[in-house]
């Protein structure tokens, strides 16, 4: 417990930060209106293709079998991400479409 302590005052700078960050991130995206939610969507899902190929990279230079498993799961992981977010705009993008009135 003690060595976490430690730990923690030694980085207080980089925790406060990241915690300032969050709350930042959480008040930008909640402004954010919905009309922009579909653009802002599909951008992030372009970036964490990057994230995938970066993963790819790390699985081709990886030396040890741990470096090897890790690489894998961010492959993975990347690739739910971007698949999931693609689902989600396609469903936002289809409520904004018209719908087609049935003839009787």
């Amino acid at each position: 417990m003690e060595q976490i302590m430690q730990l923690i005052f030694e980085h207080s700078d980089a925790l406060f930060i990241i915690i300032l960050s969050i709350f930042l991130g959480v008040e930008v995206i909640s402004h954010v209106p919905a009309v922009l939610h579909t653009p802002l969507m599909s951008g992030a899902n372009a970036i964490h293709g990057v994230v995938i190929v970066g993963a790819i990279i790390v699985m081709g230079h990886s030396e040890s079998v741990t470096a090897l498993i890790l690489g894998f799961l961010a492959v993975l992981l990347g690739t739910l991400n971007v698949v999931g977010g693609f689902v989600v705009t396609d469903r936002m993008l289809e409520m904004f479409k018209k719908k087609k009135k049935v003839s009787k």
